[in-house]
């Protein structure tokens, strides 16, 4: 009990409003137990959860709210429904969390106790390896959890089921047994009953070795979704994410990232997104190929152009880009063709010369990052504050064509913008190209 006493030693102060997670077994009734004799002077809130789901949960019920009356504890209760949809351990969890967030801000709580335990900590953790699971998932559960405005909890995580029984009996408290705790039926139990045993063989304290476990890997865990982050805040805007950096990168951090940017394009349904398709996007980045895509669940795809990433619904605008030629370009927004002279000077024409620049040329529609270095201007200026400028209509931006050397350097926006390489000052030109805008039947 060492342990649990210096570990609410270091969190607990006189005054302090906690909440309990108390079902009435003997795990919670010892953590119950040992809150109330704690030395400091703390307001405890019982928060009790019927689930609704044995013949013995009412009175398991009363039996909390009697314990707490006899004990001047505040007790709220709550009883579930029946009709829960879906998976039903996992509503339950979602429902029983709502109550207890609700409790806290009822009595603006600081702390949350939940009386998960070292034996729990080793099944959690060895289901999850069997099973599969992320780096977060295969660390279990921390001793202490940040929910933001409240923290969670779990001082008995330094103890075996075997202390926690003794402790009940020297202490001579009441409880309840869960009876479905002895059924097979349960993949937990199992693991209780039949795998856990043979470890404590091997070492009594293995809980405490599982502890350390879960410790490095919430660590290493943190380290990662930090530096991650740290990708995503410089590489990833407007659902656009550079590559320059990126694909130079183990594939493992490449992974992290994709499905760190994936989790709000699909919310709910990330679930959809399998591993191959993280490994396919992947494989993408680190082509040599400039203009790639994949196909992606929920009727998405994945579109590598030169060094940006973006995915998008596949009904949505597809990038394009075309060398120009001796052939008209003929595009949505306007027809791009070479001429052998004219005697216009607006933006619709552009003058160059083929010293100044690398060829061949090709037309394409912007991509995230894009400036142009404007005619008569000094510096460069983003083609996004060009459109806004210009009251280019926001549905057109992403279709709207720009002329780009081999070097991708933007040599003219037709119809907008003409930039430092446009020839027509000095007359030293051999290529005039002009852009005719697409007219709309109103």
């Amino acid at each position: 009990m060492k342990e649990v006493t210096e570990f609410l030693d270091k969190y607990l102060n006189n005054n302090d409003i906690v909440v309990c997670a108390t079902s009435g077994g003997v795990d919670s009734m010892s953590l119950l137990n040992i809150l109330i004799n704690y030395k400091k002077n703390i307001k405890i809130i019982c928060a009790h959860v019927n689930h609704n789901l044995r013949d013995e949960s009412n009175e398991e019920y009363e039996f909390v709210k009697e314990y707490c009356k006899d004990n001047n504890i505040i007790f709220e209760g709550t009883i579930l429904g029946k009709n829960i949809k879906g998976n039903l351990e996992a509503e339950f969890r979602k429902k029983r969390y709502t109550f207890f967030e609700d409790i806290i801000k009822k009595y603006g709580a600081k702390y949350l106790f939940t009386a998960h335990h070292g034996d729990d900590l080793v099944e959690t953790i060895l289901m999850r390896i069997v099973r599969g699971s992320s780096i977060e998932g295969y660390s279990g559960f921390d001793k202490v959890t940040d929910k933001g405005f409240y923290k969670i909890l779990r001082p008995m995580i330094f103890l075996t089921k075997d202390e926690i029984y003794k402790y009940v009996k020297e202490n001579g408290i009441e409880y309840r047994e869960d009876k479905t705790n002895e059924s097979d039926k349960y993949t937990r139990n199992r693991y209780r009953k039949y795998i856990l045993p043979k470890l404590k063989e091997e070492n009594h304290n293995v809980h405490k070795k599982f502890l350390k476990y879960s410790e490095e890997i919430s660590e290493s865990y943190k380290f990662i979704h930090n530096f991650v982050k740290d990708i995503i805040r410089t590489s990833f805007s407007d659902n656009n994410l550079k590559l320059n950096d990126i694909k130079k990168m183990d594939d493992f951090i490449v992974k992290k990232v994709l499905y760190d940017i994936t989790k709000d394009i699909y919310a709910d349904n990330l679930h959809l997104l399998t591993e191959k398709n993280i490994d396919g996007i992947v494989k993408i980045i680190k082509s040599n190929r400039p203009n790639l895509e994949i196909d992606l669940p929920m009727n998405k795809k994945a579109i590598k152009k030169y060094d940006t990433l973006v995915i998008k619904d596949k009904n949505t605008f597809n990038d394009y880009i075309y060398e120009i030629k001796n052939e008209d370009i003929k595009l949505e927004l306007g027809t791009i063709k070479k001429v052998d002279s004219t005697t216009l000077t607006s933006n619709y024409v552009c003058h160059l010369n083929s010293n100044d620049i690398k060829l061949p040329l090709y037309v394409r529609n912007r991509k995230y990052g894009d400036y142009i270095e404007v005619l008569g201007m000094n510096g460069k200026k983003k083609i996004k504050d060009i459109f806004i400028d210009e009251k280019i209509n926001k549905e057109i931006r992403d279709k709207y064509p720009v002329v780009v050397d081999s070097d991708d350097n933007i040599i003219w926006i037709p119809g907008i913008k003409k930039s430092k390489y446009n020839s027509l000052n000095s007359k030293k030109y051999d290529i005039i190209l002009w852009y005719t805008k697409e007219e709309k039947d109103e």
